[in-house]
């Protein structure tokens, strides 16, 4: 079938701003989808019936698809591709059929207005998406850019800025890029904020850390006081060497059976943000913190899911790895998650008791592996003097599955 879907990357600047064929491909269209605010921007070339929105986005999808094989045209921000309707569509539409043509997005021109290098710049869309979800970007010394949802973006932004210990930030409020209203306002997140703000806007960021502030490190097995907790928590460096043991890679999905603080799915998300991580948790207080521990270290798309192994596993997404911290010796419940387990996938299990460990040299005679133990002693005050006091020694099966 030939290419009846133009995607077109449409600037500030409007219709002006189109090159010739992306001007003669939306003149040509029949039906022409996209925000109101594209359509008004490019309403002296339509020639065809305009399409808005509907709301949610997907609720267009049948319309748009009904007229596969006619000239349609599909209106986006810059370029469609990068955080955009672009993507969506290419899931519905084979790219045989379709022909995008991008503009200069509004992180390309924020870059140009800034002097930045590009490929040096962190992004986070705030779009549609938590403010939580700037925090893994919050590295001293980065520059951020953030696309901002609307004009209250930037006013939420400076406030977690603060309140993380990143007050010193310089701030650039870039608005309505590539436009007649385009503006760039300097501040530091800690000011007041200017006002009014146009809601098409994004925040250019140059990160500064308070002496105190909660930096992420970039290494696995973050401080323990990092989390809320009760206890149940694997440690810090036994956790580190978990994660190193689980091997997380982009995009792969963790099962973290008795999630406790959620540390061991949060750490994972961490490593990549492609990453995704269900955390089993059978007690509905240690669920509610896990989630909130989450929220707060970036990773607010963790799913809990409250209720106990093996039961609760049934029906979830299968795992590219698992790790279970508790229960190892519920009868069933390693050769459940062995089971789960896709193909390559591996499974980290550790324990501290002999029951425990019987369980775990059971699967490593059923499944294979490699079992080790791990100690971690920390230094104590013993009366007027100091020593080192052994924590529990940690017995831990690896196995991955062919």
């Amino acid at each position: 079938m030939a290419r009846w879907l133009s995607i077109i990357g449409l600037g500030e600047d409007g219709a002006e701003g189109l090159s010739p064929a992306a001007r003669t491909l939306l003149a040509g269209a029949m039906h022409v989808f996209g925000g109101q605010r594209h359509l008004a921007l490019a309403a002296p070339l339509l020639r065809g019936e305009a399409h808005p929105w509907r709301s949610p986005l997907a609720e267009s999808w049948p319309e748009l698809l009904a007229l596969r094989g006619r000239p349609v045209a599909v209106l986006a921000s810059g370029d469609p591709f990068l955080f955009g309707v672009g993507a969506s569509l290419a899931r519905l539409v084979p790219p045989e059929e379709f022909l995008a043509l991008p503009a200069p997005s509004s992180l390309a021109l924020a870059c140009a207005r800034l002097g930045w290098a590009m490929q040096e710049v962190a992004t986070v869309s705030l779009c549609g998406r938590p403010l939580e979800t700037l925090r893994p970007a919050l590295q001293p010394g980065a520059r951020v850019l953030v696309l901002a949802a609307d004009a209250a973006t930037p006013g939420a932004v400076a406030g977690f800025l603060c309140r993380h210990g990143f007050g010193p930030t310089r701030m650039h409020l870039l608005e309505a890029l590539g436009g007649p209203r385009e503006r760039h306002r300097r501040l530091m997140a800690g000011e007041p904020l200017p006002a009014p703000i146009d809601p098409l806007n994004l925040l250019a960021l140059e990160v500064e850390a308070a002496p105190g502030a909660r930096v992420l490190p970039l290494a696995s097995g973050l401080p323990d006081e990092f989390f809320e907790h009760d206890g149940q928590i694997t440690k810090r460096e036994i956790r580190a060497v978990t994660l190193s043991s689980l091997a997380p890679r982009q995009g792969g999905m963790l099962w973290d059976i008795g999630a406790g603080s959620g540390s061991l799915g949060i750490e994972w998300m961490l490593r990549h943000p492609a990453n995704r991580a269900i955390g089993f948790e059978p007690r509905s207080e240690r669920a509610a913190r896990a989630a909130g521990n989450a929220a707060l270290l970036g990773v607010p798309a963790l799913r809990i899911v409250e209720g106990r192994a093996p039961e609760a596993l049934a029906g979830q997404p299968a795992p590219d790895a698992v790790f279970v911290g508790g229960g190892v010796s519920h009868p069933g419940l390693l050769d459940a998650a062995w089971e789960a387990l896709r193909p390559g996938g591996r499974i980290v299990a550790n324990a501290v008791t002999l029951e425990g460990e019987s369980a775990l040299a059971a699967a490593l005679g059923r499944c294979g592996g490699t079992l080790a133990r791990i100690g971690v002693e920390r230094l104590d005050r013993l009366g007027g003097m100091h020593g080192f006091r052994p924590a529990m020694t940690v017995t831990q099966w690896v196995a991955e599955k062919p």
